[in-house]
């Protein structure tokens, strides 16, 4: 019987995928876990569990208002001080601030805003936000304006107007009118003068065509013998053209209306505003005028004028989004593109032209994410989290598979979200909603060290569907069943919770949560963990003896992190077939008052702490030595589990491990 000591230092490569299970040639195998549910893995390479949830408010759940028909999480950053999350359902928007709903929008007695935004229009949403205004996009519906007013509860909605909108020629059609035209110069603004009347109003838009030189575009009706126009290519000189030597060629329509459909995704960049693709022209970007952001039909074509440019590739490029970078990334459903830049050289109507980054495309419906290192997107089919990030090597965009390793994970993504790292011992987090189950994917993130540690977060009695960031601040939406009732309720990831859907508060007597009525819930007073208690009815929680301080009563959170097989490095071989049994853990854990490793209490009470049993149990930090694992197996585990509302942070593992060589 041979005994063999190993250690897990850390668990910086998170949840690894199941066809990984026989790559035990990875550096990253002993640095993962087969399962990491409800935890978080630190810069430092420690797990964590993850914060409990807030409850905030319900959604409606009925009738065509009901979350059941969409919801969507979008945040508003009025200043530094002032942040909100906003909530749209059917035809409203709730407000959140600092954790709170915003009562009474605009003094109506409504706690949200009306506003023209069906619930089927939610999932494919795209917006964009510059100081007190918010535009949302959707191909269906005219682009919207919601502006903050002067306080939280003051908010306006409204169509967006138009200086201009560009037009394009869907049904051209070309005429010769009688008479002749006379320019009244070459090139740039020029007023065409007409021998008799063959314009009209309606012609603001369309273009006339000259031999044996001459393109123009009507910008301005005078009257029926006179147009100003700006000139696409110069006349070939300013003397009368004869009838039959020009034409009128008409066709041109708005781009945008009830009947071609409206922008799909917007963003600002570089003093323009962009909208990417619509229902007619899903492949074209429009750039407004610089500093004039509704102002999108060019005329003079100088470097501040409005651009256009249309996805011509071998495939099909429906804009997904878009997004403003070092450039202007644009995401379709069958490519990545850019707007090449030259150094600090601006984009301009003459070099407003896109190149390809990749060929991956991108889910409609997630918007991408934005990392120091790149951007990240979910894949067109749902099945890779990619990022595409410049190479100053290669002088080009280049694309890596975020997921590779955590595949697994991504069950039909429906939202995605970021909340970057504020202080050292947090990672970027980015979470992705699957539809398929309600779980999150939550990869946590360090791209300057190649550190991409995914884990799982559920949610007892319930299916996370939506997730938004307010700076640092994680909103969600869950769906849970209520005595038989399908709820929508707003939560927030709070640090310090260790309940989800929880309700806490001070001194009291009495407990109520009727948010989770008939439900199990995990109840602490004054920070000591009760038996567990199940909801009556109307809310009320039964409580052994009033609190003095606080209490926190929510649903259980069931934490796990279970090692990969152990594999020895040994110059014999692998011991992958040989049974094995796991003799002697040495836990490294940091401010941790309780979890089991393989099924066996770790103990935190000591008999000489005095009043130990009516006290709450100290933080721990050091190292747990476990003895007596019993069993021998061929894929040998360490399994911690926690399934008490009490802190944990586990820093490393030693085990000792004794091999049947014999078999």
């Amino acid at each position: 019987m041979a005994r063999f000591v190993t250690v897990q230092t850390n668990f910086t490569s998170g949840e690894l995928d199941p066809l990984l299970r026989a790559r035990v040639d990875l550096a990253t195998y002993g640095n993962s876990l087969e399962k990491a549910t409800n935890i978080i893995c630190q810069p430092q390479g420690g797990i964590t569990r993850r914060p409990g949830t807030r409850y905030l408010t319900a959604l409606p759940n009925t009738g065509a208002e009901s979350a059941a028909n969409g919801s969507r999480l979008v945040s508003f950053e009025f200043s530094t001080v002032d942040s909100y999350m906003l909530c749209f359902t059917h035809n409203r928007m709730h407000v959140f601030k600092n954790g709170a709903l915003v009562e009474d929008i605009n003094g109506s007695g409504n706690n949200y805003l009306a506003l023209t935004l069906p619930a089927a229009s939610l999932n494919e949403i795209c917006w964009t936000q510059s100081a007190d205004t918010l535009i949302v996009v959707h191909e269906d519906i005219a682009p919207i304006k919601i502006v903050r007013g002067g306080s939280d509860a003051t908010w306006t909605a409204s169509t967006l107007v138009f200086a201009s909108v560009p037009k394009y020629a869907f049904t051209v059609t070309t005429a010769n009118p009688a008479g002749t035209i006379t320019p009244t110069a070459v090139s740039g603004k020029v007023t065409i003068n007409a021998s008799s009347g063959v314009f009209i109003a309606g012609h603001v838009g369309q273009y006339i065509n000259a031999s044996p030189q001459g393109r123009a575009k009507i910008i301005e009706y005078k009257s029926a013998t006179q147009v100003n126009v700006v000139t696409e290519f110069p006349f070939f000189s300013t003397s009368a053209i004869a009838n039959g030597d020009w034409d009128l060629e008409t066709g041109y329509e708005a781009v945008w209306s009830a009947t071609k459909g409206y922008p799909r995704t917007v963003t600002f960049h570089q003093g323009r505003l962009y909208f990417g693709g619509s229902k007619s022209r899903p492949s074209t970007i429009w750039g407004s005028k610089v500093g004039l952001f509704f102002d999108f039909e060019g005329t003079e074509g100088f470097d501040d004028d409005a651009v256009e440019a249309t996805l011509d590739t071998n495939t099909y490029n429906a804009i997904t989004d878009m997004i403003s970078t070092k450039d202007l990334q644009v995401f379709t459903t069958g490519s990545e593109f850019f707007v090449p830049q030259q150094g600090l050289e601006p984009i301009t109507p003459s070099a407003f032209f896109l190149a390809t980054a990749g060929r991956n495309g991108s889910k409609p419906g997630i918007r991408v994410q934005q990392l120091e290192s790149g951007v990240m997107f979910i894949h067109r089919q749902g099945k890779m989290l990619n990022e595409v990030a410049y190479n100053d090597t290669a002088l080009t965009y280049l694309t890596s598979k975020i997921s590779l390793l955590a595949g697994h994970l991504l069950k039909n993504p429906k939202r995605i979200a970021l909340r970057r790292g504020i202080n050292t011992d947090e990672n970027d987090l980015l979470f992705i909603v699957n539809e398929l189950d309600g779980t999150i994917a939550a990869f946590s993130l360090i791209r300057s060290q190649n550190v991409i540690a995914p884990s799982e977060f559920i949610t007892t009695n319930g299916q996370f569907t939506e997730v938004g960031i307010d700076i640092d601040d994680i909103y969600t939406v869950v769906k849970r069943t209520i005595e038989d009732v399908d709820q929508y309720y707003i939560e927030k990831f709070e640090k310090g919770l260790l309940t989800d859907c929880a309700t806490t508060g001070g001194a009291v007597s009495s407990v109520s949560a009727p948010q989770v009525a008939g439900e199990t819930v995990n109840l602490l007073l004054d920070e000591l963990v009760q038996s567990n208690e199940i909801v009556a009815s109307g809310g009320a929680v039964s409580i052994p003896r009033a609190s003095t301080a606080s209490f926190e009563a929510g649903l259980p959170i069931m934490v796990e992190a279970r090692t990969m097989p152990v594999e020895m490095d040994m110059r014999a071989g692998t011991r992958i077939g040989f049974k094995k049994r796991i003799v002697e853990v040495n836990a490294m854990v940091l401010n941790t008052q309780h979890m089991e490793i393989n099924g066996k209490l770790v103990p935190f009470r000591t008999f000489d702490t005095a009043g130990m049993l009516d006290s709450i149990i100290p933080d721990f930090t050091g190292t747990k030595v476990i003895h007596g694992i019993l069993g021998y197996s061929t894929d040998a585990r360490i399994t911690v589990t926690q399934s008490l509302p009490l802190k944990f942070t586990l820093l490393g593992m030693e085990y000792k491990i004794a091999v049947n060589r014999g078999t």
